[in-house]
């Protein structure tokens, strides 16, 4: 029975956490690697773009709250999320038409646009504390807990208990429905296709009489929607905090790198390699090892491989890592 006991344990403070987060930073790594393929730079205001599109499902939830709309047991963030894709789409596209197409048009080089996205990542960042503020905002409603620890324990008889939020399992789902969506576009579409051609080699796509101000407009769009999806659903699960999605551009490139960037099936990979490894190397072990120990074996110190505080820290070994020994990251890079 304690070996269940750790089973359970593990499921409730690594694998379903982990699993939930791996998510998050796959929906983001993919859109850094979408923008990399296609439009041949990093963008370092993605992290930012992400609170800026949770910001505005937030401001679009407030408004529904306060006319009486709500979603029931699920948040009414869920409502107000076309609404806030719809905000991202147009200020991905603001920046793309007054910033980013002067750029392309004078072929800088990816340099350049590393630093213009800088530029922009400032912006879109005091923009959101301007509108927002740079506080905890708490925007989750609805049903908190699918099943909580204590009715878990009384269910089962099991003296360790699970639970499950709402926001894992919604979480859990709705990146399952993107990336099916995304990667049928991608591979099963006309109009992917010519994303995937034009990322590949971009005079060959010109010469086919593919548009490229099509496909640069689709993938700011696309780009934009993962954006909004991934920030509501980090925001949702713990809360909205605009230095929180700057802090989290660090997991998320690793995961873009790790998973070779310009891949975004390798992004996906890579976002649950990352999730994985910085919840399980800060996780503190004793309590799993007393329950699969002999009681002479256990531990009396917490058992715990890295401090929480230094979870970024583990991203960014990884992140070193895989540029020294495999710096096209587990799939080939630069292939949609």
């Amino acid at each position: 029975m304690d070996f269940i006991y750790s089973i359970v344990l593990l499921n409730n403070f690594i694998i379903i956490p982990a699993l939930t987060y791996g998510c998050q930073l796959a929906l983001g790594a993919i859109g850094v690697t979408l923008i990399y393929g296609v439009l041949r730079f990093a963008n370092f205001a993605y992290g930012d773009l992400m609170a800026f599109g949770t910001m505005s499902v937030i401001l679009f939830t407030w408004y529904l709250q306060s006319k009486g709309i709500s979603f029931g047991v699920f948040p009414t963030a869920l409502i107000a999320l076309p609404f806030g894709i719809i905000a991202t789409i147009l200020i991905s596209l603001f920046f793309d038409k007054t910033v980013y197409q002067y750029y392309r048009k004078k072929k800088s080089s990816p340099v350049t646009l590393i630093v213009v996205s800088l530029a922009i990542m400032f912006i879109l960042n005091a923009l959101v504390r301007i509108i927002i503020g740079p506080g905890n905002i708490n925007f989750m409603d609805g049903a908190r807990f699918l099943i909580k620890a204590n009715e878990f324990k009384e269910l089962t008889g099991f003296d360790e208990g699970l639970a499950i939020k709402s926001t894992q399992v919604i979480t859990l789902v709705t990146t399952i429905f993107t990336c099916l969506v995304l990667f049928y576009f991608l591979n099963k579409t006309k109009t992917g296709k010519s994303m995937r051609a034009y990322s590949n080699n971009e005079d060959l796509a010109l010469l086919s009489g593919i548009d490229p101000n099509k496909i640069i407009f689709l993938t700011w769009v696309i780009v934009s929607i993962l954006a909004t999806v991934a920030g509501t659903l980090y925001g949702l699960d713990k809360s909205f905090k605009p230095m929180a999605y700057w802090n989290n551009l660090l997991p998320i490139f690793a995961a873009t790198i790790v998973g070779g960037i310009g891949n975004p099936l390798g992004a996906l990979y890579g976002g649950f390699v990352i999730a994985f490894s910085e919840i399980g190397l800060t996780y503190a072990y004793k309590k799993f090892f007393i329950y699969i120990l002999p009681e002479q074996l256990e531990p009396n110190s917490l058992v715990q491989y890295i401090s929480t505080d230094y979870k970024f820290a583990i991203s960014f070994a990884i992140l070193v890592i895989v540029l020294l020994y495999r710096p096209n990251g587990i799939f080939k890079g630069k292939v949609i």
